[in-house]
């Protein structure tokens, strides 16, 4: 007879309340302390043949390379160690990638923490990567000069050797110990491009091997002994309480142990994870929703858009007279745009293990910010930032969702009170009906023409959540301005005397975080929309409509005349189908995309082509750059075909992909990636490649039929024909 320990539901103790209370706070609104050294620094930086914290070198000539970042499909994992090989010629054959602990050492520079995000990467460590790696070439040519008894002049360096004079050569592994030993060079000289031979070139990805072997560890592969595993019901809204809870039927599930209530949701600890999904679906709870019982997807769309039409209050920029551009205009011409929220929707669902024992935690986790996972959590535990132990692993998927702590908090929470370790797994479901969003957003246009067709006013106003504030780590200014609600909009390039472009902060309920691109995703569309249609009442073709506004803008209209040279711009194209085009910039790189559609009888779009035209600045992989645009593309095409979350009586009622669908196989268009040479300092790559799909779809899906879309996903039924 099996022996079945009973389950258990655990009531908050008086001290468990107190513990719940002072973390409680952190459920919605936390703030990201510079993280702590780890417990794992010492591992990292005790090896005799460390050179600096990004780097070791091993007796066999192996060159480690320490990468702070997450990988979740960007490259990082190969693009931080060509950074640091190109300045240290290394031999890259020999080179290896291993993840870094949660340390200052590795704070990203463009966020003074380390966190992974804002296609931020590679600029953030252009510079201090390639002078680690120029520094420890130094110290190894220093070695080698003192072995040989030479100057240090005398000596160069090539593919993990150091050659002296006479021919005399020594690896970088004979050498590595006594160069660790040589103090450190406060300055060093970087190569010039032209010298480069790794950076710049279509190296293969080194992580790659491991994700096709299945020795590659995601989040949801961590395995920690005698951990339960745990399935939440999540509040619907943020601020839902229970009211009533009935967990029988629940804890009657063969194994089964505790139900557990957290500020987040209810959860379910079980043996493993369908065991604990049938207990938590057997669940009967009461839920007060408080103000968001009557929300809906309709009252939304009401609320954004009414406070766009009614003139946003905050001015992000301005420019001219208005009034005196519109007063001497020939032609005015006036739209509403509307996008709506967007789940993630990670392959990997949403999931973290944690082990919370007496003054420690150690967290498992695919997480985009492993640095503020120290202060948030050691807070939550109500531990020292420095006891918590941080293992990145790889991410089935960031786009912004993994930024979030909520997973990480609620693992420990569980772990705490249960006093086990806890594998916390959101199902599809939950992740999809109480997870973080990308705005909901409404746009008000307006735009002057004069007698010759050309743009002499143009007024914007957009209302949407701010993602500023629900950060938590971030303050609206003074002006009311959330930024990333009018990016791409208030930074838009074109030549117009007079302008107003503002926003108003509106908040209907849902959680809303950062999106892949962010503001961009939905204000490209707006914008890039409305320009087209400014371009038709002007009487001008699309392209040069917008080229003719870029004159100050050599790196917009390059991207532009690009693409459009590449697609063929102007020449035949088979019956029915149209092309489209948009350009825009997000994260410091410039993308402009012409795709090239038809539109079937029943109103169904099909993307036969896109092509693309990015510069990004000096290009570190040119093949994780047009695998980064490809993904940016059918990223932001499976928003525009297919993308809404639904909202009803205060809950999202979108469930799993059969209702929130992504790009299929058969809708597929062919891309071309095109990049241009650059001397510029790299952009981010992650991001920009998916602004412009949306706009340029719609586009072209105007010129086919006339009709003006301009809300998305794009509705089959309003292109029908009758």
């Amino acid at each position: 007879m099996t022996h079945r320990q009973p389950a258990d539901t655990v009531q908050p103790a008086p001290d468990r309340r107190a513990f719940l209370g002072a973390s409680g706070a952190l459920m919605l609104s936390f703030a990201l302390p510079a993280s702590a050294w780890a417990a794992g620094r010492q591992a990292t930086m005790a090896p005799a043949h460390a050179l600096n914290a990004w780097v070791r070198i091993g007796r066999d000539d192996t060159v480690t390379v320490i990468c702070g970042s997450a990988e979740m499909g960007q490259g990082v994992l190969t693009a931080i160690p060509m950074l640091l090989a190109e300045e240290l010629d290394a031999d890259w054959a020999r080179v290896k990638v291993e993840q870094a602990p949660a340390d200052p050492a590795y704070n990203n520079p463009m966020f003074g923490m380390q966190a992974t995000g804002g296609s931020t990467t590679v600029r953030g460590h252009w510079e201090p990567l390639r002078q680690a790696g120029a520094a420890a070439r130094a110290m190894l040519v220093a070695a080698a000069a003192e072995r040989w008894k030479v100057d240090a002049t005398q000596c160069r360096t090539e593919a993990g050797v150091v050659i002296g004079p006479g021919r005399r050569r020594a690896r970088y592994g004979e050498l590595a110990e006594a160069a660790a030993r040589q103090p450190v060079p406060t300055r060093v000289t970087l190569k010039d491009s032209k010298d480069f031979r790794i950076l710049g070139q279509p190296k293969k990805r080194l992580d790659t091997p491991a994700k096709l072997d299945g020795s590659a560890k995601y989040g949801i592969d961590a395995q920690v002994s005698g951990m339960l595993v745990a399935v939440m019901a999540r509040a619907p809204m943020p601020g839902a309480k229970v009211r009533t809870l009935d967990d029988s039927a629940a804890k009657a599930v063969p194994g089964v142990r505790q139900v557990i209530s957290i500020p987040h949701g209810v959860a379910v600890l079980a043996d493993g994870y369908w065991t604990a999904r049938k207990g938590r679906d057997a669940l009967k709870i009461d839920w007060d929703q408080g103000d968001s019982a009557a929300l809906s997807t309709a009252k939304v769309e009401q609320m954004l858009g009414d406070a766009a039409r009614a003139g946003a209050p905050s001015v992000a920029k301005a420019a001219g007279d208005l009034a005196a551009g519109r007063a001497g205009a020939a032609r005015t011409l006036e739209a509403d745009y509307s996008a709506p929220y967007l789940a993630h929707a990670c392959m990997e669902p949403m999931n973290c293990t944690a082990r919370v024992q007496g003054d420690e935690v150690e967290i498992w986790a695919g997480t985009q910010s492993q640095g503020p996972a120290q202060g948030i959590l050691g807070s939550v535990a109500q531990v020292a930032p420095a006891k918590v132990k941080v293992h990145t692993m790889m991410l089935g998927g960031g786009f912004g969702r993994r930024f979030a702590p909520d997973f990480a908090i609620d693992a420990t929470l569980l772990s705490k009170l249960s006093g086990k370790p806890v594998k916390l797994i959101y199902t599809r479901e939950d992740d999809m009906a109480a997870g973080y969003y990308r705005p909901a957003a409404a746009a008000r246009f307006t735009g002057a023409l004069d007698g010759s067709g050309k743009l002499v006013a143009l007024s914007a106003d957009v209302a949407s959540p701010s993602i500023m504030a629900a950060s938590g780590f971030m303050k609206i200014p003074e002006n009311g301005v959330d930024a990333f609600a009018v990016e791409g909009i208030a930074d838009m390039p074109y030549d117009i005397p007079n302008l107003r472009l503002a926003y108003a902060r509106q908040e209907p309920g849902p959680q809303v975080w950062f999106w892949r691109s962010v503001g961009h995703s939905q204000n490209i569309f707006f914008m890039e929309g409305f320009i087209d249609e400014l371009a038709v009442a002007a009487g001008r073709d699309p392209y040069e409509f917008r080229r003719s506004l870029l004159g100050q803008q050599p790196r917009y209209r390059g991207v532009l005349e690009a693409a459009a040279q590449k697609a063929g711009w102007g020449s035949p194209l088979p019956a029915g189908v149209f092309r489209g085009i948009a350009v825009g910039q997000s994260f410091g790189s410039y993308v402009a995309e012409v795709a090239e559609v038809s539109v079937a009888a029943d109103g169904t779009p099909r993307v036969h082509r896109v092509v693309a035209a990015v510069d990004c600045g000096q290009v570190v992989n040119p093949a994780i750059v047009e695998r980064q645009i490809e993904g940016g593309i059918v990223y932001g095409l499976s928003a525009a075909l297919h993308g809404k979350l639904e909202i009803e009586a205060g809950r999202v009622t979108t469930g799993n992909f059969h209702q929130y669908p992504v790009l299929r196989m058969n809708e597929m268009p062919k891309v071309e990636v095109h990049i241009l040479a650059s001397r510029e300092k790299p952009g981010g790559i992650g991001e920009p490649g998916t602004p412009p799909i949306a706009p340029a779809v719609v586009n072209a899906i105007a010129a086919a039929t006339g009709q003006r879309l301009r809300s998305l996903p794009i509705d089959p039924a309003r292109l029908r024909k009758t």
